[in-house]
């Protein structure tokens, strides 16, 4: 409700002209006009998250310009469209199901359960057969992969979707699904029970002004798209290892301290003639995790799990901790010496962890401060 109060007063200001007296004369350009400002909002969420699209293709441009009956000739060519008609689904009684002639996608020559319906009863065509010609825009467009994110409820839209690219491309697995599972919030210790009729919800502008930007992508990123997601707001805020992303950041911080206390700053380059280095064993766990790292970043890609590299690195600031700490015990685990100055294998140490949690952190497009 609060959201369509939000489009309605932007496009009664931004329109000043629009007479509200006859609604059928004004219908059409409302709903453009309402289309345009969700846009405006989606656009303006995104890029307070970080997200810039390069291009965003609206579902009426690929009507209006008769790109849906492109398509379908391209099928019907293929005959991979037909007259016929469908039975009644499991969760409807056969006797309420009247059965009609309709245009339908051969989805099952793709291993479907069904054909999928492209028209509707009034002849205009289905989300479906919207969708079939969006993705065939794509594939004229010159991109090799398609990649589909899909909500946790549109996991059985998977087969019929990858059916028609196939049949479009005379490719299999052009298109690949990834199925996002929700988030639940979690507020005071318990789950955020949200209800529109109460007005009481959380958008995500609400969510980035609670706990800003970098939280919300590291946490977001922070697990597998199939997985679901407690989002809990006080363990955000937390200065603890329980908040991933401060403790990714303050292992940054940390050297970062090291290296003002000598005189030099982070991103300084270092000069160094003798490499014949003799690092703790502790040191070595730490640059052999440190060795995963192209493994982790080649896996993320090609799979297409990026929660990969927040976990990654979360795995490594714990590993960076646990020696920090050692050193309040043991003064040859201490990186700063009691001269106040610093080795080269220590020096070289720091900046190679810096370095990995630098890059990650960029991948992610999420901060990586000094001084926290």
């Amino acid at each position: 409700m609060i959201i369509l109060l939000i489009l309605q007063k932007n496009i009664i200001k931004n329109n000043k002209n629009l007479t509200f007296d006859d609604f059928n004369k004004i219908s059409t350009k409302l709903t453009r006009l309402s289309v345009e400002e969700s846009l405006k909002l989606i656009k303006f969420n995104l890029k307070n998250l970080g997200i810039v699209h390069d291009k965003f293709v609206n579902e009426t441009g690929i009507v209006n310009n008769n790109e849906v009956e492109k398509t379908i000739k391209k099928l019907k060519k293929n005959n991979y469209v037909y007259d016929g008609k469908i039975k009644a689904p499991e969760n409807e009684k056969s006797s309420q199901w009247v059965e009609r002639d309709q245009l339908l996608f051969r989805s099952t020559d793709f291993g479907d359960d069904k054909d999928r319906p492209l028209q509707k009863a009034d002849k205009t065509w289905t989300y479906f057969a919207s969708d079939v010609a969006y993705h065939n825009n794509k594939l004229e467009r010159k991109y090799d992969v398609l990649i589909n994110i899909l909500g946790a409820d549109h996991a059985g839209y998977i087969k019929r979707i990858t059916s028609a690219v196939e049949a479009i491309s005379g490719k299999k697995n052009q298109l690949i699904c990834k199925v996002s599972q929700l988030v639940k919030l979690i507020k005071d210790g318990k789950p955020f029970k949200m209800s529109k009729r109460k007005g009481d919800y959380i958008t995500i502008e609400d969510l980035i002004n609670e706990v800003g930007k970098d939280a919300t992508r590291f946490i977001m990123l922070n697990r597998s798209s199939d997985v679901e997601l407690d989002f809990d707001f006080s363990k955000v805020k937390e200065k603890s290892r329980d908040n991933p992303l401060y403790y990714v950041q303050y292992c940054y911080t940390r050297i970062s301290s090291v290296f003002r206390n000598v005189g030099m700053k982070i991103e300084d380059k270092i000069k160094v003639k003798n490499y014949d280095f003799n690092y703790k064993k502790e040191e070595i766990k730490i640059l052999k995790k440190i060795s995963e790292w192209p493994r982790c970043i080649e896996t993320a890609s090609n799979k297409l799990e990026p929660h990969r590299i927040p976990v990654y690195l979360y795995e490594l600031a714990s590993e960076f901790h646990s020696y920090w700490n050692m050193g309040k015990e043991d003064e040859s685990k201490r990186f700063i010496a009691s001269d106040k100055k610093i080795s080269n294998d220590k020096l070289v140490f720091l900046k190679v962890v810096s370095n990995v949690i630098k890059s990650g952190m960029q991948i992610l497009n999420v901060e990586t401060p000094e001084k926290m």
